[in-house]
């Protein structure tokens, strides 16, 4: 029995008039109070800071405060907002569940608890207060013929989700429009933070107030989307990375999905998500469910704590990659279509002797594709290019001691291609007679046909069975427009998402030891569930390292440094044409998964030297970053991006100090190391790898550290005085090492 169900035999606790059932969930600084009063929909009483153990007493004011007074030309009883809100409890917002019936009716459901089970054990104390732990409610609509199961979850590190389960118990079908879920965040949360972007300059924040009405997120691409709104946040007035509270969810579903903050004229302000259907897309017949996605909440003092709180949790599950994430050559940007055996094993030679352990070969190798236009779907290799396979090139590569990966768009199909020949009818359409607009020359391949995910299916394993392959990089190239099975008309967005993750599954329970990176057009499938099947998310299509500062600073909001890649590419940028030093390249792509997208053949013997310096130092310092705690520094509108990453238990941190513009005055603000234990003494030393950046101005202590070998200072120092900033100029960096100096009187 998966975590999600919920016993037939389970015990019912009946609801009666008076009735109450409190709950109080705390764990890592974090608390959750829920309630259930005279048998109706579980709310959210609080949800923030842990205030310690509340007692009865306690628990009973908290649950009472989270309810209206009863105001004028009101219902004439307190409004509770519940986890999903409905009308029927008197709110006038979004509401949570919508759908009908044929006829029309069957719209305003009221769902009434049934039975509530703290993780295994049935509730029937009426205050209850536990850690980190799994409350499941089973709440019904008798009337209406709905039955709902609802899972919240505080997880160790203070993070919470939510979701739910919709079953059709009536004998007519019931037609499900919308399926939200939703948490409150205090008044005073009167800022919004989420984000917004496009292809090549993905994830780009946007601030706005929280006022009265909806701040609807809405995405429609079938995939997340580069725009999509990532981390919806609210919080106090200029929050910042390290100050303010903030209160922010996100929905974990890669295909249609959406974010809302709301307020209404109360006053009382919730945040929520869930997948967004289309029309007539979730048509329950009688006795059938409709599992929806998590919404994950987290709770913290500034952005850092937010995201730390996703880190932990991600890195907290069995299936966590290795912090020896291997350093890896994608060879799009080297050869693109051009691919010839002994250009790229000569490529292979000069990653291995870098330092590169993986090499992944590009689109390109299979059917008929030697361009954009034709051979998307027919994954068998070509032997117009591979005469004798694939296996030349991969044992080359392997014997140089590297692991080869492959490039593959299992969802997307050419026209021009034989499976889209051979079976029109797989491909995403309105109708047989009325194909959707193409998209890079490409339609939709419909994976929710059975036949059409067999025949993929059958491919990849094939090219998998025959060759020693250990990393997918598995693209998306498109927006899902019109996206429906052909022969029905009827949307199918929701059935694809879920089958591409079962294709996902299916592959790697295979291949154990297999990984897949989500790769979208670069950074438009960036989200926790296609995480839960994937080992990475490539975060832009754009290797700029200007562009990349922005983008890794704010992706890695949701997810930790070793889950994204961040690649050194050539010097001139591919996507904005930007020319850049290997030195701020480098640094760049230091904090992630570290790669390059670059033809070696043309790097001079100093950049080649360089990068070999590049790749010792993140292999060097790989551990640190990936089990470390993210540092970004508040610095104002300083062009001075300070970053870097902590020690779990404070002994080293590793900082990036990076110019990514020109400020109109002379000198900086103070350059500080936020989370070192001020207790402690550090020796700080300034690392500079490959050409010296231009316009470094180096303050008194900057010098004297040089000049010695580092510098020694108490961590209160470095924490909260700061030292005086080098001047710098535009898109330059240096990085920072600090270590914990033995205790003296130790």
């Amino acid at each position: 029995m998966s975590a999600h169900e919920i016993p037939a035999d389970h015990p019912v606790l009946a609801p009666r008039p008076g009735a109450t059932h409190r709950l109080h969930l705390t764990a890592s600084g974090v608390s959750v109070v829920l309630d259930v009063t005279d048998g109706r929909a579980p709310t959210i009483a609080h949800w923030g800071a842990a205030p310690g153990e509340l007692g009865e007493a306690g628990l009973d004011a908290v649950c009472e405060s989270a309810v209206d007074v009863v105001p004028q030309n009101a219902v004439d009883v307190p409004v509770r907002i519940g986890i999903i809100p409905q009308q029927s409890d008197g709110w006038i917002g979004r509401p949570g569940l919508s759908g009908s019936r044929p006829d029309g009716s069957g719209w305003n459901p009221r769902l009434i608890t049934e039975s509530i089970a703290l993780g295994g054990t049935p509730i029937t104390a009426a205050h209850i207060e536990s850690g980190a732990a799994t409350v499941r409610f089973v709440l019904t609509d008798a009337l209406l013929g709905l039955a709902l199961r609802l899972e919240v979850e505080l997880l160790p590190s203070g993070l919470l989700r939510m979701r739910t389960t919709l079953t059709n118990t009536a004998k007519t079908p019931y037609s499900l429009a919308e399926l939200t879920l939703t948490v409150p965040v205090p008044a005073d949360a009167e800022e919004l933070l989420d984000f917004a972007g496009r292809w090549a300059k993905e994830r780009t924040p946007q601030r706005s107030a929280f006022t009265v009405g909806t701040h609807l997120r809405e995405n429609r691409r079938g995939r997340t989307g580069p725009d999509s709104a990532h981390v919806l946040h609210a919080g106090r007035p200029g929050l910042g990375f390290r100050h303010g509270e903030a209160w922010a969810v996100h929905t974990a579903f890669s295909g249609n999905h959406r974010h809302l903050a709301e307020q209404i004229n109360t006053g009382r302000r919730i945040l929520g998500g869930g997948e967004l259907l289309l029309p007539g897309e979730l048509h329950l017949a009688p006795g059938a469910e409709y599992a929806g996605p998590w919404l994950y909440a987290s709770y913290g003092e500034g952005l850092d704590a937010v995201a730390s709180r996703f880190h932990r949790h991600l890195r907290s599950r069995p299936q966590h990659v290795d912090t020896r994430r291997p350093v890896t050559l994608n060879v799009w940007e080297a050869v693109y279509f051009d691919h010839d055996l002994d250009r790229l094993k000569d490529l292979a030679e000069r990653a291995a002797a870098l330092g590169v352990e993986r090499f992944v070969l590009d689109d390109g190798w299979f059917g008929s594709r030697r361009d954009d236009t034709s051979g998307l779907g027919d994954w068998v290799v070509s032997d117009d290019v591979w005469p004798d396979g694939l296996g030349p090139l991969i044992d080359h590569v392997r014997g140089l001691g590297m692991e080869f990966g492959l490039w593959f768009e299992p969802e997307m199909v050419n026209e021009d291609s034989d499976v889209a020949r051979a079976h029109p009818e797989w491909i995403m359409a309105s109708s047989p007679e009325r194909m959707p607009l193409e998209s890079r020359h490409q339609q939709v391949l419909n994976l929710s046909v059975p036949a059409a995910f067999a025949h993929v299916r059958d491919q990849m394993m094939a090219i998998l069975d025959r060759y020693e392959i250990g990393y997918l990089k598995w693209d998306h190239n498109r927006d899902l427009l019109e996206a429906s099975t052909s022969q029905t008309g009827r949307a199918a967005v929701h059935e694809q998402t879920l089958a591409a993750y079962a294709l996902m599954d299916e592959l790697k329970a295979a291949h154990p030891g297999l990984e897949i990176e989500s790769c979208s057009s670069g950074g438009a499938r960036v989200d926790l569930e296609v995480l839960e099947h994937t080992d990475r998310v490539w975060v832009s299509d754009c290797i700029d390292p200007l562009d990349r500062q922005q983008m890794n600073r704010w992706t890695s909001q949701l997810i930790p440094l070793e889950l994204m890649g961040s690649h050194i590419a050539s010097g001139r940028s591919h996507t904005t044409g930007r020319l850049h030093t290997l030195a701020f390249r480098g640094l760049s792509a230091l904090f992630g998964h570290l790669g390059i997208e670059w033809d070696l053949a043309r790097a001079t013997a100093a950049e080649l030297e360089e990068l070999r310096e590049w790749i010792a130092l993140y292999k060097e310092r790989r551990e640190l970053m990936f089990t470390g705690e993210l540092v970004r520094v508040d610095r104002g509108s300083s062009p001075l991006w300070m970053y870097g990453v902590v020690a779990p238990d404070q002994a080293e941190a590793l900082f990036a100090l990076a110019a990514v513009g020109r400020s109109s005055e002379s000198q900086h603000e103070r350059l500080r190391f936020p989370g070192l234990d001020p207790r402690a003494r550090y020796l700080l030393r300034p690392l500079l790898i490959g050409e010296r950046p231009t316009g470094l101005a180096l303050p008194p202590w900057w010098q004297r550290a040089a000049a010695e070998g580092g510098l020694a200072l108490p961590g209160a120092v470095l924490t909260t005085s700061g030292l005086a900033a080098p001047l710098i100029d535009p898109e330059q960096g240096v990085l920072f090492s600090l270590t914990r100096l033995p205790d003296p009187a130790a």
